[in-house]
């Protein structure tokens, strides 16, 4: 998770470092490049499922919706301060669970329901409206957060039918050429400065995933949410020394609201499952299998 953190970070200042000397749509297609020729290097296994060509349409879909949102959400890193960006980007479970509701038609629990409104409590602590204007940037990274929130559920959708690997370079297959047209609409001269702020931005987007992906297989999610929220602290401390950056104790304050709410969703479901695997009904469901089991082997004609 440290270095998900770090990575995540990285990304940020790599893109923000491009944005200086080019436009939005060229960060985004040289950070799709970077990921692409890493991607190549090592993911050579990967060649025979690709040319199984399965779900390609929901792959475009999903790809569509999260260019875009990383279209938003570099905006943002440009224009606000970096732990604005990453608190705001903690709604993003509010947006997954809106989308899990209305698209997967799952069931929306008491706890995610407190947490969503939570979530809503904690972005109006950070952008305070009606105190002066509200920054537009703020909204361009809320409606970033809802589109990596309605990339998830495609992603979930698509792991039925695909390993993570595959769908890691289906995203880089289908985002490079996107970025590409969406690049020669602005396109600005490229130096070679730029270079390592490319491989910085590049890098980072794929280390930030893989590693936050292993983070999550080793830990719970209870776990992982409290540490990543460190991102904005992070985030505030890298802004203050690189850009000059004034620490707005409102972010803290409004990133602690959606990482609670959210915090506090997870440890009720987490209750609730253990309370399901250990609970009266469970225990009459083993009972009943041992039953099934001992009846089926005491009239099983066979030898010992």
């Amino acid at each position: 998770m440290a270095l998900s953190m770090m990575s995540f970070i990285g990304m940020s200042v790599g893109s923000r470092e491009m944005a200086a000397t080019m436009s939005i749509r060229q960060v985004l297609f040289f950070r799709a490049l970077v990921g692409f020729v890493v991607i190549l290097l090592v993911a050579r296994s990967l060649l025979p499922e690709i040319r199984q060509m399965q779900k390609v349409p929901l792959h475009v879909a999903r790809n569509v919706v999260h260019f875009t949102a990383q279209y938003f959400w570099t905006i943002g890193v440009v224009l606000l301060p970096l732990a604005s960006v990453f608190a705001l980007e903690f709604t993003m479970p509010i947006w997954v669970t809106l989308f899990a509701w209305l698209i997967l038609r799952e069931r929306i629990s008491r706890p995610r329901l407190l947490a969503t409104a939570g979530g809503f409590l904690g972005v109006l602590v950070i952008v305070r409206p009606g105190i002066g204007m509200v920054d537009p940037a703020a909204g361009l990274v809320l409606l970033a957060a809802a589109g990596y929130g309605l990339s998830l559920i495609m992603v979930k959708n698509l792991t039925r039918h695909c390993s993570p690997g595959a769908i890691v370079v289906w995203m880089m297959l289908i985002q490079l050429p996107l970025g590409f047209l969406a690049s020669l609409t602005d396109w600005q001269p490229v130096h070679f400065s730029a270079v390592p702020w490319m491989l910085l931005a590049g890098i980072g987007a794929l280390s930030a995933h893989f590693c936050q992906a292993q983070a999550l297989k080793r830990l719970e999610a209870s776990v992982v949410i409290p540490i990543d929220f460190l991102r904005v602290p992070m985030a505030a401390v890298v802004g203050y020394y690189a850009y000059g950056e004034a620490i707005d104790l409102w972010v803290f304050l409004g990133g602690a609201i959606i990482l609670l709410s959210n915090f506090q969703a997870v440890l009720a479901e987490r209750r609730d499952s253990r309370a399901k695997l250990h609970g009266p009904a469970a225990r009459q469901d083993r009972v009943a299998g041992a039953g099934t089991w001992l009846r089926r082997a005491s009239q099983s004609t066979k030898p010992p």
